[in-house]
């Protein structure tokens, strides 16, 4: 018997079939294999794997032990030391440990000799006892031995002022900083959360400001001053060295407690050297409140004694700075790329456990999830964890530019990398819990993330702002049109980014293993999704 048979067209077999899975519990579309919900242009949640990703991440994570031993026993990681080397090298098996392939340090500049301290000792002897905390500025040279030195206020800022103290300042500890003006705030008010008002601003902030310099790196490396009788740090330097002082010291920080110091003025542009380093003086960045005091008795004409003993170690040949690469191999789509990552570099002055360990262990402990739950990417996830970031982003340049060119640039135009990379998304700015994304103006994606935030409105995660973030490894890969963001985090109090007082019992754990569960989530969905995240300006996906 003939049956009768309805011609259908795509567009009603299509119908019937929503109509079809519409009447289905969602429970069972998970076991089918059907996506539960879409949302946005296109845009699909996999809430099965949302499911798994926050179970591994919330009920089985293992955060606050790699946070632990990164804090407590590898400790500070300044780029191109020996203890950064002892890190990468452990961050590496550590990598394999957790199932990523392709695992590499791969160099990117050679960075001058390794500097390391390796011990540091202050105390006021006169006209009262105190041990100080102070912390020597990175490459710069030791004391060799213990000296007992006589201070002198010695903060010299303009031509006119060199030349009422040549010849008075030799063999002495010379205060080079004004007073520090400490901030009592922390104590009273602390730093407040984003209040739901300041979130909504966020959001609703859509022009994009003008272009400009990076705030941050402007501050902590200006331009020369526009007033020729202005020195320079590197000027005021260069004249204590002339005069022979024997240690400067100074005091930045202006917050209760705390030591912020970097790196000697002018080893940017001699590259590290060893020469220069060994050439200087010993520089020594002092707490604000035992700085304060010795400035304080000086300015009442009483003398200050004190004594300093500081050791580094010096490397003697120049070597290679490297990032460290790993990677969850893709599937159908294995030549495209997403990438996570975060700066491993630090500071030298406390195991940095704000800026940058606790992004560093976020996207660690996001690979790891992803790896235990047995996920498949279409595209390679590829996870980057960066060095010489304090110093003005010097590995994701270097990487950006070897691997995906610069369109902007016609002597070397862009790879084919270029071509099929999809995403990056990155953590710095502390340990705050994520709650929501700047879109680096990028409002191609708005609906993309809205449908990915939508599993983690519970944890806060609600906010999409138009703007944009800078100071941090994002950037190159924005700067030449890619795409790569930053999330939006939560102001967190008690932490001591760049300080002295930036250790694990500061971090907020919780908040911290829920980034995990949220980076894990967009890293996947970027991978999987059938196509490439938008560029912002086209649009287009190629």
């Amino acid at each position: 018997m003939r049956s009768h048979a309805i011609s259908a067209g795509p567009t009603l077999l299509l119908s019937v079939i929503a109509i079809s899975l519409s009447v289905l519990p969602p429970e069972v579309l998970a076991q089918v294999g059907v996506p539960q919900e879409t949302m946005g242009e296109g845009t699909t949640v996999d809430w099965d794997i949302v499911a798994r990703i926050r179970e591994e991440g919330l009920q089985r994570s293992q955060i606050a032990n790699t946070l632990s031993y990164m804090t407590d026993v590898l400790g500070a990681r300044l780029t191109n030391s020996i203890a950064m080397d002892n890190a990468q090298r452990w961050a590496l098996e550590e990598m394999k440990r957790i199932g990523l392939t392709r695992t590499s340090r791969e160099p990117f500049m050679e960075y001058g000799v390794s500097w390391d301290n390796e011990y540091v000792s202050l105390h006021l002897l006169a006209p009262d006892y105190q041990p100080m905390v102070g912390y020597p500025i990175a490459h710069t040279p030791g004391t060799e031995g213990k000296q007992e030195l006589q201070a002198v206020i010695a903060d010299v800022r303009t031509r006119q002022d060199l030349e009422t103290l040549k010849g008075q300042i030799r063999g002495m500890a010379v205060l080079s900083t004004p007073p520090a003006t400490i901030d009592l705030l922390r104590f009273t008010t602390g730093t407040p959360r984003r209040s739901d008002e300041e979130m909504r601003e966020l959001a609703e902030d859509v022009v994009p400001p003008p272009p400009g310099p990076d705030p941050y790196f402007s501050r902590l490396y200006p331009d020369p001053p526009q007033n020729p009788d202005v020195l320079t740090a590197g000027e005021r330097l260069a004249f204590y060295v002339r005069e022979g002082v024997a240690v400067v010291l100074e005091s930045t920080s202006g917050w209760p407690g705390a030591v912020r110091g970097f790196a000697r003025p002018g080893a940017k542009i001699d590259l590290w050297s060893r020469d220069a380093t060994m050439s200087s003086v010993p520089i020594v960045a002092v707490t604000p409140e035992h700085y304060n005091r010795m400035y304080r008795i000086l300015r009442r004409g009483i003398p200050v004694s004190l004594e300093v003993e500081v050791r580094n170690s010096h490397g003697t040949s120049v070597e290679q700075a490297s990032n460290m690469l790993g990677e969850i191999p893709g599937t159908d789509l294995a030549h495209e790329v997403v990438m996570m990552g975060a700066h491993f570099d630090t500071w030298h002055a406390s195991p940095n456990a704000s800026d940058n360990t606790s992004g560093v262990a976020v996207v660690l402990e996001a690979a790891r999830i992803l790896r235990a739950i047995g996920a498949e990417p279409r595209r390679t996830i590829r996870i980057a964890l960066w060095s010489g970031e304090e110093q003005g982003l010097y590995g994701s340049k270097a990487y950006v530019r070897k691997h995906f060119g610069d369109p902007s640039d016609t002597s070397i135009g862009t790879t084919s990398e270029y071509e099929t990379f999809s995403a990056y998304f990155n953590q710095d700015y502390g340990p705050g819990q994520y709650r929501g994304i700047w879109l680096q103006e990028n409002e191609h994606v708005r609906q993309t993330f809205k449908a990915w935030m939508e599993p983690f409105h519970d944890m806060g995660m609600t906010t999409i702002s138009l703007q944009g973030v800078g100071s941090t490894d994002h950037v190159p890969f924005n700067n030449i049109g890619l795409p790569a963001f930053q999330f939006l985090q939560a102001r967190v109090g008690g932490t001591g980014g760049h300080t002295n007082l930036d250790f694990f019992d500061t971090l907020p754990i919780d908040d911290l293993m829920k980034n995990a569960v949220i980076m894990a989530s967009f890293v996947y969905h970027a991978a999987v999704a059938d196509e490439r995240i938008p560029r912002k300006h086209t649009g287009h996906r190629d």
